[in-house]
């Protein structure tokens, strides 16, 4: 009995201190990035500027440009951003933050569901090998269409807005200006 407490202690250990990593599996980060740089896109829009590079986003990311130049030609291909080359190269959206829900940005960058059953057949002569499969579909189908449900009534607006109201530079009087980043423009 002691192991399994043990265990217990060590996997909500896990989920509650490191909720990116779960054991030796990794969380997929492409919606949290893509989220991120879309709100910054959707600040520097509000405070004058039509584009930025990936080197700029890459600074409040704290990632390299390559990873972002990736998630944003994700979100150009769905039409969620525009991007300009040459001269004045940059990134823009390509609609109003308020009009791009949090729903299509995880339709642009999770191509794959968001559960998946097992790469090979179970058992099937296991009573739990026959019967997990249909049992576990009705659980993640629900799921996933909750997930898609709540991700709809969320735009990039709402997150801009709760994102700079949690940093404290958001206020009535003031749209706030990043401080504690690499200014970017």
């Amino acid at each position: 009995m002691e192991s399994l407490s043990t265990l217990t202690r060590y996997l909500v250990g896990t989920i509650v201190t490191n909720p990116v990593t779960l054991g030796s599996m990794a969380a997929n980060s492409r919606l949290t990035i893509a989220v991120h740089a879309l709100a910054w896109l959707a600040l520097a829009e509000r405070q004058g500027r039509d584009r930025l590079t990936s080197d700029q986003v890459a600074a409040s990311v704290n990632t390299n440009p390559v990873i972002i130049r990736r998630s944003l030609g994700d979100l150009r291909r769905a039409g969620l951003v525009r991007v300009r080359r040459g001269a004045e190269a940059g990134w823009s959206l390509a609609h109003r933050p308020d009009d791009i829900t949090v729903l299509a940005v995880y339709d642009a960058v999770t191509p794959e569901p968001l559960f998946a059953m097992h790469h090979t057949e179970p058992n099937l002569q296991c009573p739990v090998g026959r019967g997990i499969q249909p049992a576990l579909h009705g659980l993640y189908r629900g799921a996933e269409q909750s997930l898609r449900e709540h991700l709809a009534t969320m735009s990039i607006a709402d997150v801009l807005r709760d994102t700079l109201r949690r940093d404290g530079t958001e206020t009535a009087e003031s749209p706030g200006r990043p401080a504690s980043c690499r200014d970017p423009f």
